[in-house]
Protein backbone atom coordinates (compact mmCIF):
# COMPACT_ATOMS: atom_id res chain seq x y z
CA UNK A 1 0.00 0.00 0.00
CA UNK A 2 1.01 3.33 -1.08
CA UNK A 3 1.15 6.18 1.56
CA UNK A 4 0.37 9.38 -0.20
CA UNK A 5 2.73 12.62 0.80
CA UNK A 6 2.00 15.68 -0.06
CA UNK A 7 3.84 17.78 -2.78
CA UNK A 8 4.05 21.29 -0.92
CA UNK A 9 5.07 23.53 -3.63
CA UNK A 10 1.95 22.27 -5.28
CA UNK A 11 -0.30 22.84 -2.50
CA UNK A 12 -2.01 26.29 -1.62
CA UNK A 13 -1.01 28.67 1.49
CA UNK A 14 -3.94 27.71 3.23
CA UNK A 15 -3.77 23.71 2.55
CA UNK A 16 -0.19 24.30 4.17
CA UNK A 17 -1.66 25.92 7.18
CA UNK A 18 -3.94 22.99 7.71
CA UNK A 19 -0.66 20.51 7.62
CA UNK A 20 0.85 23.07 9.92
CA UNK A 21 -1.69 22.97 12.79
CA UNK A 22 -1.24 19.58 12.74
CA UNK A 23 2.70 19.31 13.35
CA UNK A 24 3.70 19.38 9.87
CA UNK A 25 7.38 20.94 9.65
CA UNK A 26 7.37 20.44 5.83
CA UNK A 27 4.43 22.23 5.66
CA UNK A 28 6.00 25.61 7.56
CA UNK A 29 9.28 25.16 5.47
CA UNK A 30 7.13 26.24 2.42
CA UNK A 31 5.13 28.57 4.24
CA UNK A 32 8.81 29.88 5.02
CA UNK A 33 10.18 29.76 1.80
CA UNK A 34 7.00 31.17 0.03
CA UNK A 35 6.37 34.40 1.99
CA UNK A 36 9.77 35.25 4.03
CA UNK A 37 11.74 36.99 1.36
CA UNK A 38 8.30 38.95 -0.10
CA UNK A 39 7.62 39.85 3.75
CA UNK A 40 11.39 40.86 4.66
CA UNK A 41 11.24 43.11 1.51
CA UNK A 42 8.11 45.01 2.92
CA UNK A 43 9.23 45.48 5.85
CA UNK A 44 12.37 46.79 4.20
CA UNK A 45 10.02 49.54 2.21
CA UNK A 46 8.12 50.11 5.49
CA UNK A 47 10.60 50.30 8.04
CA UNK A 48 13.35 52.70 7.50
CA UNK A 49 15.72 49.77 5.62
CA UNK A 50 16.88 48.52 9.35
CA UNK A 51 18.03 44.87 7.46
CA UNK A 52 18.45 43.73 11.40
CA UNK A 53 14.83 45.02 12.43
CA UNK A 54 12.89 44.12 9.32
CA UNK A 55 14.83 40.44 9.77
CA UNK A 56 13.06 40.90 13.40
CA UNK A 57 10.20 41.37 12.29
CA UNK A 58 10.04 38.42 9.70
CA UNK A 59 11.10 36.07 12.59
CA UNK A 60 8.59 37.52 14.61
CA UNK A 61 5.72 36.76 12.08
CA UNK A 62 7.05 33.48 11.17
CA UNK A 63 6.93 32.48 15.48
CA UNK A 64 3.60 33.80 15.91
CA UNK A 65 2.42 31.34 12.91
CA UNK A 66 4.58 28.58 14.17
CA UNK A 67 2.55 29.24 18.00
CA UNK A 68 -0.67 29.36 16.92
CA UNK A 69 -1.09 27.91 13.18
CA UNK A 70 -4.66 27.59 13.94
CA UNK A 71 -5.19 31.14 13.98
CA UNK A 72 -5.62 31.87 10.75
CA UNK A 73 -8.56 30.92 9.22
CA UNK A 74 -8.70 28.70 6.55
CA UNK A 75 -11.28 30.21 5.01
CA UNK A 76 -9.73 33.76 4.29
CA UNK A 77 -6.72 34.25 1.68
CA UNK A 78 -3.42 33.56 3.69
CA UNK A 79 -1.62 36.00 1.52
CA UNK A 80 -3.51 38.63 3.03
CA UNK A 81 -3.76 38.01 6.62
CA UNK A 82 -0.40 37.53 6.58
CA UNK A 83 0.44 41.01 4.92
CA UNK A 84 -2.23 42.15 7.46
CA UNK A 85 -0.45 40.79 10.58
CA UNK A 86 2.63 42.10 8.50
CA UNK A 87 1.13 46.02 8.32
CA UNK A 88 0.04 45.78 12.22
CA UNK A 89 3.54 44.93 12.97
CA UNK A 90 4.59 47.68 11.55
CA UNK A 91 1.69 50.37 13.09
CA UNK A 92 3.23 48.75 16.36
CA UNK A 93 6.50 49.51 15.42
CA UNK A 94 5.99 53.41 14.03
CA UNK A 95 4.24 53.72 17.68
CA UNK A 96 7.33 52.30 19.39
CA UNK A 97 9.26 54.88 17.51
CA UNK A 98 7.16 57.62 18.25
CA UNK A 99 8.92 59.67 14.74
CA UNK A 100 6.16 58.54 12.42
CA UNK A 101 6.78 61.51 10.25
CA UNK A 102 10.05 61.20 10.42
CA UNK A 103 10.48 57.57 9.17
CA UNK A 104 12.84 57.54 6.15
CA UNK A 105 11.96 55.26 3.06
CA UNK A 106 14.29 54.04 1.26
CA UNK A 107 13.80 51.95 -1.41
CA UNK A 108 17.08 49.95 -3.08
CA UNK A 109 18.10 52.06 -6.10
CA UNK A 110 17.49 50.12 -9.55
CA UNK A 111 20.27 47.55 -10.13
CA UNK A 112 21.26 48.89 -14.01
CA UNK A 113 23.05 46.45 -16.51
CA UNK A 114 25.62 49.58 -16.96
CA UNK A 115 26.80 49.45 -21.17
CA UNK A 116 28.60 53.13 -22.39
CA UNK A 117 25.30 53.54 -24.95
CA UNK A 118 22.98 53.27 -21.27
CA UNK A 119 25.04 56.21 -19.19
CA UNK A 120 22.64 58.70 -20.15
CA UNK A 121 19.22 56.34 -19.42
CA UNK A 122 21.10 54.82 -16.18
CA UNK A 123 21.56 58.08 -14.26
CA UNK A 124 18.26 59.49 -15.63
CA UNK A 125 17.06 56.25 -13.85
CA UNK A 126 18.97 56.18 -10.75
CA UNK A 127 17.92 60.21 -10.85
CA UNK A 128 14.40 59.24 -10.88
CA UNK A 129 14.86 56.51 -8.26
CA UNK A 130 16.46 58.36 -5.83
CA UNK A 131 13.55 61.57 -6.13
CA UNK A 132 11.05 58.80 -5.78
CA UNK A 133 12.21 57.58 -2.09
CA UNK A 134 12.64 60.64 -1.23
CA UNK A 135 9.26 61.71 -2.08
CA UNK A 136 7.86 58.74 -0.65
CA UNK A 137 9.52 59.43 2.96
CA UNK A 138 6.94 62.59 2.90
CA UNK A 139 4.30 60.89 3.12
CA UNK A 140 2.25 59.64 5.77
CA UNK A 141 1.93 55.53 7.05
CA UNK A 142 -1.07 54.99 5.62
CA UNK A 143 -0.95 56.01 2.41
CA UNK A 144 2.63 54.70 1.75
CA UNK A 145 1.78 51.56 2.85
CA UNK A 146 -1.12 51.48 0.36
CA UNK A 147 1.22 52.51 -2.33
CA UNK A 148 3.71 50.19 -1.71
CA UNK A 149 1.54 47.14 -1.50
CA UNK A 150 0.27 47.74 -4.46
CA UNK A 151 2.91 48.89 -7.13
CA UNK A 152 5.93 46.83 -5.65
CA UNK A 153 4.13 43.93 -4.06
CA UNK A 154 1.38 43.66 -6.53
CA UNK A 155 -1.54 43.32 -4.53
CA UNK A 156 -5.19 43.75 -6.01
CA UNK A 157 -7.64 46.65 -4.29
CA UNK A 158 -9.46 44.04 -2.47
CA UNK A 159 -6.00 42.07 -1.00
CA UNK A 160 -4.83 45.47 -0.13
CA UNK A 161 -8.11 46.35 2.20
CA UNK A 162 -8.32 42.92 3.84
CA UNK A 163 -4.34 43.63 4.66
CA UNK A 164 -4.70 46.57 6.06
CA UNK A 165 -8.37 46.07 7.40
CA UNK A 166 -10.15 48.81 5.68
CA UNK A 167 -12.73 49.08 3.21
CA UNK A 168 -11.64 49.32 -1.09
CA UNK A 169 -13.20 52.46 -0.88
CA UNK A 170 -10.26 54.13 1.56
CA UNK A 171 -7.64 51.53 -0.74
CA UNK A 172 -8.70 53.94 -3.49
CA UNK A 173 -8.46 57.07 -1.79
CA UNK A 174 -5.13 57.19 -0.50
CA UNK A 175 -3.49 55.09 -3.57
CA UNK A 176 -5.30 58.28 -6.12
CA UNK A 177 -3.83 60.76 -2.95
CA UNK A 178 -0.36 58.94 -3.01
CA UNK A 179 -0.21 58.86 -6.86
CA UNK A 180 -0.93 62.43 -7.22
CA UNK A 181 1.20 63.70 -4.48
CA UNK A 182 4.08 61.67 -6.58
CA UNK A 183 2.74 62.56 -10.12
CA UNK A 184 3.02 66.09 -8.58
CA UNK A 185 5.97 65.59 -7.12
CA UNK A 186 7.94 63.78 -10.36
CA UNK A 187 6.55 65.59 -13.00
CA UNK A 188 9.65 66.47 -14.27
CA UNK A 189 10.21 62.74 -15.33
CA UNK A 190 7.05 63.02 -17.18
CA UNK A 191 7.97 63.33 -20.84
CA UNK A 192 5.02 65.65 -21.28
CA UNK A 193 6.58 68.34 -18.99
CA UNK A 194 9.72 68.20 -21.15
Amino acid sequence: MRIFKPQYPKLPDEELLVLMAKGDQRAFDEVYVRYSQPLFGYFMKLLARDKEKCEDMVHDLFAKIIRKPDYFDVNRSFRTWVYSVASNMCKNEYKRMAVRKNVKYDIEPAQFVQSSSDTLKTVHEKSFSDLLHHELSKMDEKHKSVFVLRHFDGFSMKEIAEALEINEGTVKSRLFYATKFLAGALKQFNPIYQ
